[in-house]
C-alpha cells in the first residue's frame, strides 16, 4: 500500500505546484494588459522572488514584438539565473539560503534608479513572488546590511511570523513598504504577484515594494519588545526605528497612487484547488482545510494527526479512502543547537510520531518552491515503510525532532522529497492520505 499511496501523494502535490507555474499566469496577465504596454515608451521590468526567473522569461516571451522597448533587472536565487534577451536576472543570494546579500542590495538599488528615471510615457512591470523580501534588500540610510541580517536572523530564530518580520524589514528598507512605488515617476506601474502569504495581503508579499503599508515604525519597535530582542538588536537598527517613530524619517507608503496597480496571479488556494481535483480523480474523498493554516509546526502536526484518527476510528468527517489537504505556512522555534531541516520536514516527522504505528497512512509535506529551510529538499514523506525501518537503523525519531534535525532523519530513511527549484512559490502543500 505504501508504494502506490506515496505515488499518489506526489502526484497530488505536483498537481498543486503545476497550477501555479508562472509562465501561463504571466502570459494571461499580459494579454489582459495589452493596451497598457502597447503605447508605453519604455517597459521597465523590476522585482524579485523565487518565481522571478520564470516570470521574467514569460514577460519576454509575451512581449516578443516589443522587446526593443524593454529594460530591467529582477533579483532571483543564484541557481535560478538563466540568460534572457533584455531583462537581467541578478543572482541576489546563493541557493539554500534565505538571507540578504550585497549582490541583492546592488540589484535593488538599480531597480530604484530605473524607477526614478521613468518618463511620463514609461510603464513598469514589477514581478513579485515568495522569497522577495530576502531577495530585495536595500537598507535604509544609516543601517548596514550586516545589521539588517542580524535582526532578520533574530526574528526568524525566535519564531516570529512572516507578517512580523516584514513589518520590521519594511521600516529598515529603501525599497519595501511601497517605497519602490514612491520613487516611480512614470505613467503606470503594474505588479504581477504570485503570493506566498496567508490571505494574500499585498503589503506583506515580498514586503510590499509597490503596496501601501499599514504598519508603522512604532509597530516595528513593539515587535522587538514582544520577542524581547531589544537588547540584542544592533544600535543602528534601534536608532533608525526610533527616528522614524519620532517623525524624523518619512513613513512607508500609506495611500496607493492611481498609477500603481497590484494583481495577484497565483496563490496557495489555487494550488490546493488543483491538488483537490487531482486527489478526487484518484478516488479519494477530500477534506481541504484551506490556506489559512499557521502556527507552531508541531502543534499543526498534532492537529492533523487528530483529524486522521477521527477519520480512521470514527469516520468523521469523511470515510476512507480519504485525503486531508492543507496549505499556509507554519513556524519552527529552534532549539539552542538546531540540526538541519525545514518546517515541512519537521511537520512530517512530528505528525508521524503523533500517529504512532497507524498503518495505511501516508504523509507528504512540501514547500511549493522546492526548498524547505536551508536544505536541498522540498519536504519529506512518512508512511509504513518509514516506521518499519526505524528499529533496523537504530534511529530515535524523538531525538531528531527535539534537535530540529528532521533532514538527517529522513535522509537516513530515504524519505526526503527532492524536486529541485520549481520556479514558483505559494507556501506549503500538506497531504495526508488515509487508506
Amino acid at each position: 500500500m505504501s508504494t502506490f499511496m506515496r505515488d499518489h501523494a506526489r502526484r497530488i502535490w505536483l498537481a498543486g505546484v503545476d497550477a501555479v507555474r508562472p509562465e501561463p499566469l504571466v502570459r494571461q496577465a499580459l494579454a489582459d494588459l495589452a493596451d497598457v504596454v502597447r503605447d508605453a515608451q519604455r517597459i521597465l521590468v523590476l522585482g524579485g522572488g523565487k518565481a522571478g526567473a520564470a516570470m521574467a522569461a514569460a514577460v519576454e516571451s509575451a512581449l516578443a514584438d516589443c522587446l526593443g522597448r524593454v529594460d530591467g533587472i529582477v533579483n532571483v536565487p543564484a541557481d535560478a539565473v538563466r540568460p534572457l534577451k533584455k531583462i537581467r536576472l541578478n543572482p541576489a543570494r546563493p541557493a539554500t539560503t534565505n538571507f540578504p546579500t550585497a549582490e541583492g542590495v546592488a540589484g535593488s538599488r538599480e531597480m530604484l534608479r530605473l524607477a526614478s528615471t521613468a518618463g511620463p510615457g514609461d510603464v513598469a512591470l514589477c514581478l513579485l513572488s515568495g522569497g522577495g523580501s530576502a531577495l530585495l534588500p536595500a537598507p535604509a540610510g544609516g543601517v548596514t546590511l550586516a545589521d539588517k541580517l542580524a535582526i532578520t536572523k533574530l526574528l526568524h530564530s525566535c519564531g516570529a511570523t512572516i507578517n512580523e518580520m516584514n513589518a520590521v524589514r519594511k521600516h529598515l528598507s529603501a525599497i519595501k513598504g511601497g517605497r519602490l512605488a514612491q520613487v516611480f515617476t512614470g505613467k503606470a506601474m503594474v505588479s504581477l504577484i504570485i503570493s506566498d502569504v496567508i490571505g494574500d495581503p499585498l503589503d506583506v508579499i515580498a514586503s510590499g515594494p509597490t503596496a501601501p503599508d499599514p504598519t508603522t515604525f512604532a509597530d516595528a519597535i513593539d515587535i522587538l519588545h514582544h520577542y524581547q530582542l531589544r537588547d540584542q538588536t544592533p544600535a543602528s537598527v534601534l536608532t533608525h526605528l526610533q527616528a522614524g517613530a519620532d517623525g524624523k524619517i518619512p513613513e512607508t507608503l500609506k495611500d496607493s497612487p492611481d498609477r500603481v496597480h497590484n494583481r495577484i496571479l497565483g496563490n496557495n488556494a489555487k494550488a490546493l484547488a488543483a491538488a483537490h481535483a487531482c486527489a478526487e480523480s484518484l478516488g479519494y474523498r477530500v477534506l481541504n482545510l484551506g490556506s489559512y493554516i499557521e502556527g507552531e509546526t508541531r502543534h499543526i502536526a498534532a492537529m492533523h494527526a487528530g483529524i486522521v484518527r477521527s477519520i480512521r476510528e470514527q469516520r468523521i468527517p469523511i470515510a476512507p479512502p480519504a485525503c486531508i489537504l492543507s496549505g499556509g505556512e507554519t513556524t519552527v522555534t529552534l532549539s539552542p543547537s538546531p540540526g538541519k531541516g525545514g518546517r515541512n520536514q519537521e511537520f512530517t516527522l512530528a505528525a508521524m510520531l503523533k500517529l504512532g504505528p497507524l498503518s495505511g497512512v501516508t504523509i507528504l509535506s512540501g514547500g511549493t518552491d522546492g526548498e524547505d529551510g536551508p536544505t536541498d529538499a522540498a519536504g519529506a514523506f512518512a508512511d509504513d515503510a518509514t516506521l518499519s525501518s526505524l528499529s533496523a537503523r537504530g534511529l530515535d525519531p524523538h531525538d531528531f525532532l527535539q534537535r530540529n534535525d528532521a533532514y538527517h532523519f529522513f535522509e537516513a530513511t530515504g524519505d526526503l522529497l527532492k524536486t529541485g527549484l520549481t520556479h514558483t512559490n505559494v507556501m506549503d502543500v500538506r497531504i495526508v492520505l488515509i487508506g
